[in-house]
């Protein structure tokens, strides 16, 4: 841990605690461990306030042990999500020659934590934002996979399902956030870009139709996996079996939550 100056923490803790921060003391820490220069932390603090995400401010975040670029126009990677990297891992194994594609990969969080730990497997990520892939891109130069690759398509376009067979997973942390949801968004989430978050009205747009247009890019026995929201689990194991997936399940994360579901192609 890097030595900060107690007073200058106690200021930025008192500014963000008083603008209704939670962790106020923690993320003051963040930021001066991040920022020594006194005067910039002041700055980015007083943005704090305002709640800009930090995240955004101090232009870079971990997930699953790895440091990611990440800035406005790009989902924020979440420790929810550590979960549906887990639940790949332990399922997939390493084999050469064989790929997951990682659909609405964003920063390419997702890509970039199975391709560090599946050395010999192709993880390539998937999105139609240019500004996401920018970071994307920006990550995966960092971190020098050589097993991970970034493609620029839509996901929901059958003519990029059509240029994959014989996958070994499709992973995916969609939007899914449903219309009541975006009406009620904290204050930091409303900075991030929408079409990262909307699901549809009812949040399962993005599940229904990957669901349909991926299932034949797998192998048999291969592996679909979501990240889901926290009600909506049983509506997309539903989705999963309609569509003809075997060993349908879901596994909780941190809290509790039901936060991924994942079907075997039979």
């Amino acid at each position: 841990m890097k030595q900060i100056n107690p007073a200058l923490h106690r200021e930025l803790t008192a500014l963000l605690a008083d603008a209704g921060i939670e962790d106020a003391a923690l993320e003051a820490q963040w930021i001066l461990e991040d920022i020594p220069d006194a005067e910039k932390a002041r700055g980015i603090a007083a943005r704090r306030a305002k709640h800009e995400p930090l995240q955004y401010l101090l232009g870079k975040w971990e997930f699953y042990g790895l440091e990611l670029f990440v800035g406005e126009g790009v989902l924020i990677p979440r420790a929810d999500t550590e979960t549906l990297v887990d639940a790949v891992l332990e399922r997939v194994k390493d084999r050469a020659g064989q790929q997951i594609a990682d659909l609405c990969t964003g920063s390419g969080c997702i890509a970039l934590a199975l391709a560090a730990h599946r050395r010999q497997t192709r993880c390539i990520g998937i999105d139609i934002s240019e500004k996401a892939l920018c970071y994307a891109e920006k990550n995966l130069a960092h971190h020098q996979l050589p097993n991970a690759e970034l493609l620029r398509a839509d996901v929901l376009a059958p003519e990029t399902a059509a240029q994959f067979r014989g996958l070994a997973a499709v992973v995916s942390n969609p939007p899914y956030l449903t219309a009541e949801d975006m009406a009620s968004l904290q204050p930091e989430v409303r900075f991030e870009p929408e079409s990262a978050l909307f699901g549809g009205k009812d949040g399962l747009d993005f599940y229904q139709r990957i669901t349909v247009l991926w299932k034949n890019t797998l192998m048999p026995g291969g592996l679909l996996a979501f990240e889901t929201g926290a009600e909506q689990a049983d509506a997309v194991c539903a989705v999963l079996a309609e569509n003809g997936f075997a060993e349908t399940g879901t596994v909780r994360d941190l809290n509790g939550i039901r936060r991924v579901v994942l079907g075997v192609r039979r």
